[in-house]
């Protein structure tokens, strides 16, 4: 399910919400709307509200104002946590428990039998690469492999909406792709994905949308791509087929009146950053006039994590005043 297709159901539904603690503001007049079908990133720096925001969702915490619906209208708490599956980011799993015994358990809580609970968990903590590891109690597994221990028990009562709180934490490169895999095919069968992370990377190769907090503030929200072409500036990458070319296209786009910065990147490669009242279409046919023809040639969008640090600031491991939020459509 796209996101257009879903446009018109969401999974979550955020309006005015706020929290303190004392006179710590962790959340600030926060509206958010998630769409059913989407991976969708809640990213900000260390402390910005994104696991305040999560617990609210869960009914772990209240709001002290607004609403949030679920799910095309269920309340937080009882009426919600049966179509949920929340992996928070402090771990809770009994250690002296069996892994299969743990997760079963997990499944139980929210409603399966017994027989069936098993059954799942067991697919799942298959899945997941712990098959050998089903008899074994959780305290002996590493921290990473625990972690796989709760994902299976987040996910074995087959909820609709799964909320994943920093859930690279502590994985290795091989396990983290295994928890991207998972995550896809979670979301190719219709349901709804929600992930909170301040690593920037993590989010670009799985989101579809992100919303952008800092200072328990929205940022900016809206579906990746949208941010990454907004927040564009028109440099060009450019590559030719042989180092003669290249230098003679340097020649040419190096003019003031085409760009205001020509640089070669390699023998055959190079950028440009076009003048304002130049388009890219121009600037290749200009080349293509002069019998130079790309082999490469693009726009270069900017990765989420430059469009975070433009937004947020590089001091963003503090809370921060954010701009006023504004949401971008597809």
């Amino acid at each position: 399910m796209s996101l257009i297709e879903s446009a018109g159901s969401y999974a979550i539904q955020i309006e005015g919400v706020s929290k303190r603690f004392g006179t710590h503001v962790a959340i600030e007049s926060l509206s958010l709307t998630v769409p059913r079908g989407a991976i969708y990133g809640l990213l900000g720096p260390n402390g910005a509200g994104k696991s305040t925001t999560l617990r609210m969702v869960n009914d772990i915490l209240g709001p002290d104002e607004g609403t949030i619906r679920l799910l095309d209208g269920l309340r937080p708490g009882r009426e919600a946590a049966p179509h949920i599956g929340f992996l928070p980011e402090e771990r809770g799993l009994y250690p002296k428990m069996k892994v299969l015994e743990v997760a079963a358990f997990m499944g139980e809580l929210r409603g399966l039998s017994r027989r069936e609970a098993r059954a799942r968990a067991t697919a799942w903590l298959v899945k997941l690469g712990l098959g050998d590891w089903l008899g074994q109690r959780v305290q002996d597994l590493s921290k990473g492999m625990q972690q796989k221990v709760q994902f299976a028990a987040c996910l074995v009562h087959d909820p609709e909406l799964v909320i994943l709180d920093e859930p690279w934490s502590g994985l290795d490169p091989v396990n983290a792709d295994v928890l991207r895999d998972v995550v896809r095919e979670l979301a190719a069968q219709g349901k709804t994905v929600v992930l909170s992370t301040h690593v920037m990377e993590q989010a670009e190769q799985i989101c579809d949308a992100v919303a952008i907090i800092a200072g328990g503030r929205l940022v900016r929200a809206g579906p990746l791509a949208t941010l990454r072409e907004a927040a564009a500036t028109g440099r060009i990458a450019l590559a030719f087929h042989d180092p003669e070319t290249s230098a003679k296209a340097i020649a040419l786009l190096a003019d003031p009146a085409r760009t205001t910065r020509c640089t070669s990147l390699s023998e055959l490669a190079l950028e440009v950053q076009p003048q304002p009242d130049v388009r890219p279409g121009q600037l290749l046919a200009d080349l293509l006039e002069a019998g130079l023809v790309p082999r490469h040639f693009e726009e270069v969008l900017p990765t989420l994590h430059q469009i975070f640090i433009d937004l947020v600031g590089k001091g963003a491991a503090h809370p921060v005043r954010s701009p006023p939020p504004r949401e971008v459509s597809p």
